[in-house]
Formats: structure tokens, sequence, C-alpha cells
């Protein structure tokens, strides 16, 4: 009888050694991975909210600080003006006047059917005329690129090259005005060219055969002005 009373306080003392083990770890795995989870899900919805709002506000934002190069033209023309071969020589003859006033060295620019270059140079001490024939062509940002054609000058044989590598190191040019004698062009920089009132152009079409030349006049650019305000 003792021994059987004795094995039975044995397994009740077994019994709740085992409920005791099975309540602390029940006590241990569920409230610490509740808090667990509870502060995962808080941590990811605070980071997640931010990173939103803040890709938001900057991207709303960054636009008012870009500011355009000079070769960008935003917005719309304030004047688009049609014009004849005529017209445009009288303002390049006008330009170029006031232009080479204090130079020795003189050289004419016009259009006729061609894009026309007349200058002249010294060969043993005698005065050469040359006439340099260009086919112009308006690029997409609205400068116009002039490609030498052909060359006269008297019974010389010159080749185009040399005559424009002359042009480049002995006139005077506008600094808007690029030569290039290897690929045998002129860039008209009219990204480059300001009016005295900061106005500028952007060329949108050159047909000298059927004389109908199109040009579109800009606003100064004043967004820098007012965001200094």
């Amino acid at each position: 009888m003792d021994n059987q009373k004795e094995i039975q306080t044995n397994d009740e003392a077994t019994k709740e050694t085992k409920r005791e083990q099975k309540n602390k770890g029940s006590e241990k795995k569920g409230p610490i991975n509740y808090w667990k989870i509870a502060f995962l899900l808080l941590v990811g919805i605070v980071v997640g909210s931010g990173v939103f709002l803040g890709t938001r506000i900057f991207s709303l934002r960054e636009p008012n600080y870009q500011t355009p190069t000079i070769t960008k033209r935003e917005g719309e023309p304030v004047l688009t003006i049609n014009t004849q071969k005529e017209k445009v020589n009288e303002l390049i003859d006008f330009y170029l006047t006031d232009f080479q006033k204090d130079t020795d060295i003189k050289y004419s620019f016009y259009l006729e059917n061609e894009a026309l270059l007349n200058g002249e140079f010294t060969v043993l001490g005698v005065p050469v005329s040359f006439y340099l024939y260009f086919e112009p062509y308006v690029m997409e940002n609205g400068n116009v690129q002039l490609k030498a054609k052909s060359l006269s000058i008297g019974t010389l044989g010159l080749p185009i090259k040399d005559v424009m590598n002359m042009v480049k190191k002995s006139y005077k040019l506008p600094k808007w005005i690029e030569v290039d004698s290897k690929e045998q062009t002129v860039l008209l920089r009219l990204d480059q060219f300001r009016m005295q009132n900061g106005m500028y152009l952007k060329a949108d079409r050159i047909n000298l055969v059927d004389d109908s030349i199109s040009f579109s006049l800009y606003l100064p650019d004043t967004s820098k002005k007012e965001e200094t305000k």
C-alpha cells in the first residue's frame, strides 16, 4: 500500500511539474512575440509613410529650383517674324557695319539663292577677293548651320578649308558664330545671341529659293530675378 501511494504521489508531482513548465513556456512565447510583431508593424508603417510623404513633397518642389540653361527656349514665342531676303540683308548689313567699325579687315555676308560670304586677303601684296557660298540649314534647337558648297577666288586654286581657316584666324567674328574649317561649316549660335533688351531669336524656316524666312522672338528669362525677390 505504501508503495502504491508513493508511486501515485510521484505521478502527481510529475504531472504538476509538466503543467508548470507548459505554463511558463506559454508565458514566455505569447506576449513577447505579439509585442515584437506589433512593434515591427508600427516601424514599417512609420518608415513607409515617411518615404511616401518625402517623395511626394520633394517631387512637387524640385521643379521650382531647376534653372534652364541659356540654350533652352521654353514656352511660346511672343512673336513670329515672316520676312524675305531683302529685309534680312538690310539687318545683316546694319549689324556688320556697326560690328566692324573699328577693324581694318572688312567682309560682308548676304543672302541670295545661297548664303554668301564676301571678303578679301592679300597674296604677294595684291588684294584678292573671294566669294564663299553656303547652304543654310535650320537645326532643331533653332540655330542655323551654314554648309560651304563652293568657292570663287579668281584663278587661284585654294581649297575651301584653307579659306575658312583664314577667315577664322584673320576676321573679327561675333562670339556666337563658330567656324569649323575641317567640317567646312559655320554655326550661327542664335541661342547665344542676345539683343540689348535681352530678347533672342530662334530660326524656324529658311528657304532662300522661295524667299521665305521665318523666326520666332522670345522674351528674356526672368525666373531668376523673380526667385531672388
